[in-house]
């Protein structure tokens, strides 16, 4: 008779503790981590739309859903993946009516900081790397390389404007300015994406140097007014929803072998030449921040 009413009880308990944790507010966890990229090959660490979709709707669907968290560590890439992102945060945010926090890790730079323009309120590290408002391109030329290895390079085009930039042909005058012009409208719709999130928080006659591409830490963006304050993900969500608020990450985690090898699924062996050059690219991205 004993061991049944204490089995009642313990049942009792758990289903109270289980009613409380229910009614625990909730923060949504999302780690945007990686380089920016629409490329074929899913590596470890590359953010598109395409892949977090599922998590981003999952994320704003929780129980008792108080807030979403950006956990962001990007160098930045695809402009166009980066306004994806963007808009469709901010589409689900406004739906649901949740705000949305982001904290900025290691770099939230370039297009990482257009990730971060998603959020209401933005945090970061004192020591953070932020900024980079602006539009970069680059490649290589190949001419006469292919002459010294006795290659003949065969091309046939339709359309003045096909071989743009081609890096086995000599640089035109031309082609670099159309190139610049493309930058130039990029660049435009980032500023334009920055003072309609960041507003008056912006420090006033200050946009050439806000949009120069410059860097800055976290503690001097606090200053610019480019994000609102240092702080931690944990430390200021209980601060804001309380001792008790539960952090709930959101996100697939891929298999081990995967993770061992930098990838997300396996793409073809043919392709595992253009695979590693991307994953080359990615390191470049991140090196010019010193990471």
């Amino acid at each position: 008779m004993a061991n049944n009413l204490t089995s009642v009880i313990d049942g009792v308990r758990a289903g109270a503790r289980r009613l409380l944790r229910r009614d625990h507010p909730v923060v949504a966890v999302l780690r945007l981590a990686g380089v920016i990229s629409s490329a074929p090959y899913p590596r470890r660490g590359t953010l598109n739309l395409a892949a977090l979709a599922p998590s981003l709707e999952t994320a704003f669907k929780l129980r008792n859903l108080k807030a979403v968290a950006l956990a962001i560590n990007s160098p930045g890439g695809s402009p166009v993946q980066s306004a994806l992102i963007h808009r469709r945060i901010r589409a689900l945010a406004e739906e649901k009516e949740v705000p949305v926090y982001a904290f900025a890790e290691d770099v939230a730079a370039s297009g990482g900081y257009w990730l971060a323009l998603a959020a209401d309120r933005i945090y970061a590290d004192q020591n953070t790397i932020v900024g980079s408002i602006g539009v970069i391109s680059a490649g290589f030329g190949f001419t006469g390389l292919l002459e010294k290895l006795g290659v003949e390079r065969r091309l046939y085009k339709q359309g003045d404007n096909k071989t743009l930039l081609d890096p086995f042909l000599p640089e035109q005058e031309d082609d670099v300015a159309r190139l610049h012009l493309i930058q130039k409208e990029m660049h435009e719709s980032f500023k334009a994406v920055v003072k309609a999130r960041r507003g008056d928080r912006l420090v006033k006659r200050k946009d050439k140097q806000l949009f120069s591409g410059d860097i800055w830490t976290g503690a001097r963006a606090v200053d610019l007014g480019l994000i609102d304050g240092l702080g931690d993900l944990r430390a200021v969500m209980r601060e804001s929803y309380g001792e008790n608020v539960k952090l709930r990450v959101v996100g697939r985690r891929d298999g081990w072998v995967m993770r061992r090898l930098g990838l997300q699924s396996t793409p073809d062996l043919r392709d595992l030449g253009e695979a590693m050059l991307a994953a080359l690219e990615d390191r470049a991205h991140w090196t010019r921040f010193g990471l």
